[in-house]
């Protein structure tokens, strides 16, 4: 791909060869103002200065005593050139504290250097603004996933550009756009799911709320497409371990969502902390710029992930040295490092420059990706919190927003006899880990980077208990759990067995507390024991039973499932899901999440929707051939409602296209009961045969429509040759005649491609 910015980096290539023979710099002239501005300034400065932009510390280093040392923040800024900063130190701030720290920041860098160049501050604000007091949260992707609704995900992440600007940051590390296909996985629940056109789809509308307005406004923030690439399919499950991928799946399912959000607009790229069949993704030319740079065109700033440059060394073992991993590191083209928490990087960097092992090319090259971005968001005419971004922090219309996303996501699991929706005169037994505990309702990112400081939680976000007492009277709840999801009284059989008598209803609260990155990971999808254990000892209650699954990544119940008279998936519902949970339990709102992925029945039995057709196959007895392979729990897409939906046939507009028509896909739905409901609609298309094996099915398209009780719509979908093609054993997307069936609910069309 070549683009006026392709032409503007081999003049940089130009003068940084000159620079090695000269030790002086000459600018290019360009047609754009921005570039001008962008060369002169790096014609004025040292290996040093440019070294300095490329290197990224934690705001820790920074602090002693819980307070900015200035002094070190001079060395960092003045001496070692630091030209980006990110996190907090371990608690959330207010908005002034936020505008204070940034301040004293800035004033060092634009006024206390010769160049004057700005600082850019990163944060992770993955489902809200994570660190910032009073910011509102929203449901992890997981769950948005589960709402099948774009335009959700655009509303949350407009939002969150716009409180997180306010809190002064302009650059946002989101949104993660791997795909959930490994469950074991700790950071499972900031994925949309395990379909490819989940991330593709999703994860574009967010790049889009956050940098549509333009970077210089109040009201926009620089997205950071993340990991790039294969980080969320772990062999092992655990975090940061190897994945390995065939160069089919990777290009058929892992990357579209890269590809789609380049094509939507996104500055920068956070990279795969992992490896893939071997070759760590921060170490590979291949991965950051022959795909990454050549193949997709993107021209933002890549960012590593935390000290992954020094665990080329220290972990991966495919460099020698620290001073070796960074050379490895920045000549595949990783543009800047975050390091966080020494100068290595920087020192390395200057002396590898100076050898002439990094070429000045390279380091022009990332600078002037750093440097653009930093004038793209206003840095150079306003270095400052903006004062009147302030007013877009906490509105109330947010936590509509939050209560919609959180609402659309809650997916109804089972309900036999019509247990749900409660009587709101009911007498409820609530019990369980997560009845009275915030972080299980929010999981990572959650005000601190682990989510379980319930301390850091504003008082008016509720609980479970607190949901539930405000919803029928806190004389129609016994409760004894506490905020404390281990607590032992929160799963006590002797609590439960001593108040069922005098209860309607058990309403039990499991799942997992919260956690993000390595300190979630588990060695087994089965639920803990005594929650297992809480629920069977209600169920020899005789009372009816609903769980509330308050989970990140879909633990294995099938011991409890019988038994169970509803189950409700609450994913991490965040700061309005309990409020939302409670609408859906007592029948003020009707629930239309449906699963973002399969749900496992067996801990060591995942087979996810897209299963080849191999994989139906069952020989438990040998040479009987029997189907059945693909057993969850729930199927990908499974979701009730408190209303009934009718499918009609899929109506085509022709039995036979060429390669290239578009492909007109409609149904009628009828809504058969009795009062009104939304309905999520996913599209699958079936490759019957091919030259590499077909998946049995890939969700292509999806939508989601509102219909008043006894209401039919005709839902209309369009395919092209886009949404037929595959990766061939080349590697090469390919598409092919012959027949296909696409399925919608209960129905199937098959058409033939000529």
């Amino acid at each position: 791909m070549i683009t006026k910015y392709t032409k503007f980096i081999a003049g940089i290539v130009t003068i940084s060869i000159f620079y090695l023979a000269s030790c002086q710099q000459s600018t290019p002239q360009t047609n754009s103002d921005q570039d001008g501005r962008v060369t002169e300034l790096m014609s004025q400065m040292s290996v040093e200065d440019k070294v300095g932009q490329m290197t990224q510390i934690t705001l820790s280093m920074l602090m002693k005593d819980n307070q900015l040392n200035i002094e070190e923040l001079k060395n960092a800024i003045i001496n070692k050139k630091v030209g980006s900063i990110l996190n907090v130190n371990g608690t959330p701030l207010s908005i002034e504290e936020w505008h204070e720290l940034l301040t004293s920041i800035q004033d060092i860098a634009t006024k206390e250097t010769t160049l004057k160049i700005p600082v850019l501050y990163g944060i992770d604000a993955i489902h809200g603004t994570t660190y910032t007091q009073g910011s509102t949260l929203f449901p992890h992707n997981i769950g948005m996933g589960a709402t099948r609704n774009p335009d959700l995900v655009k509303q949350s992440a407009k939002i969150t550009a716009l409180e997180t600007r306010a809190s002064g940051i302009r650059w946002n590390f989101d949104p993660a756009l791997g795909i959930a296909r490994q469950p074991l996985w700790s950071r499972y629940e900031e994925m949309y799911g395990e379909a490819t056109v989940l991330s593709t789809v999703l994860g574009s509308a967010a790049i889009t709320a956050y940098e549509e307005d333009g970077l210089d406004q109040v009201t926009a923030v620089a997205s950071c497409m993340k990991h790039f690439l294969g980080y969320s399919v772990p062999l092992s499950g655990k975090d940061r371990t190897p994945a390995y991928i065939p160069d089919t799946q990777l290009r058929e399912i892992f990357l579209p969502p890269f590809e789609a959000a380049v094509q939507s607009g996104t500055s920068t790229v956070m990279i795969n902390s992992g490896e893939i069949n071997g070759v760590p993704v921060h170490a590979s030319k291949y991965y950051l710029t022959d795909i990454l740079r050549g193949e997709l065109g993107f021209e933002g700033l890549a960012v590593t992930d935390w000290e992954d440059i020094i665990r080329l060394h220290g972990r991966h073992h495919v460099a020698a040295t620290p001073k070796e991993a960074v050379k490895i590191a920045i000549n595949a083209g990783i543009d800047m490092s975050m390091v966080p928490v020494d100068y290595s990087f920087f020192d390395y960097l200057v002396e590898l420059v100076n050898e002439g092992e990094v070429p000045m090319s390279r380091i022009d090259e990332a600078v002037y990706r750093i440097l653009k971005l930093k004038y793209d968001l206003g840095l150079f005419d306003n270095a400052y919190p903006e004062q009147e971004a302030i007013a877009n922090f906490g509105k109330a219309s947010y936590k509509d927003v939050a209560l919609n996303a959180a609402l659309e996501s809650i997916t109804l699991l089972k309900n036999e006899g019509q247990t749900l929706p409660l009587d709101k005169n009911a007498k409820v037994l609530l019990m369980g880990p997560a009845a009275n505990n915030h972080g299980s309702l929010h999981g990572s990112w959650s005000y601190t980077w682990q989510g379980q400081d319930e301390s850091q939680f504003a008082d008016e976000t509720l609980t479970l208990k607190s949901a539930l007492e405000a919803k029928i009277g806190t004389g129609n709840v016994t409760c004894n759990t506490t905020a404390v999801f281990e607590d032992a009284a929160n799963t006590s059989v002797d609590f439960l067995k001593k108040n069922a008598a005098k209860s309607d209803v058990i309403v039990l609260a499991i799942g997992e507390k919260s956690y993000a990155e390595s300190p979630g990971g588990i060695h087994d999808l089965n639920l803990e024991a005594n929650q297992i254990e809480l629920a069977k000892a209600a169920y020899a209650t005789g009372k009816p039973v609903v769980l509330l699954i308050a989970q990140g990544r879909p633990r294995v119940i099938s011991p409890i499932v019988e038994g169970a008279d509803a189950i409700v998936n609450l994913y991490r519902p965040a700061s309005q899901g309990a409020t939302a949970t409670m609408e859906i339990l007592f029948g003020d709102y009707n629930p239309n999440g449906v699963l973002p992925f399969s749900y496992p029945r067996h801990a060591g039995d995942i087979l996810l929707y897209d299963r080849k057709h191999t994989e139906e196959v069952t020989e438990f007895i040998p040479d009987s051939y029997g189907g059945g392979g693909y057993n969850p729990q729930w199927a990908f897409g499974h979701g009730l409602s408190y209303t009934t939906f009718e499918y009609g046939d899929i109506q085509l507009d022709k039995k036979a296209y060429a390669k290239s028509e578009t492909i007109t896909v409609a149904i009628d739905i009828t809504n058969t009961g009795d009062r009104d409901g939304k309905l999520a609609i996913d599209l699958f298309v079936s490759d019957l045969y091919a030259s590499v094996t077909p998946s049995y099915k890939k969700l292509k398209k999806f939508s989601k429509e509102n219909f008043k009780a006894g209401e039919t719509k005709t839902v209309t979908f369009t395919l092209d040759g886009k949404d037929l093609t595959y990766i061939n054993a080349e590697s090469q997307k390919t598409l092919e005649a012959g027949e296909f069936t696409v399925s919608i609910g209960d129905k199937k069309s098959t058409f033939e491609l000529k």
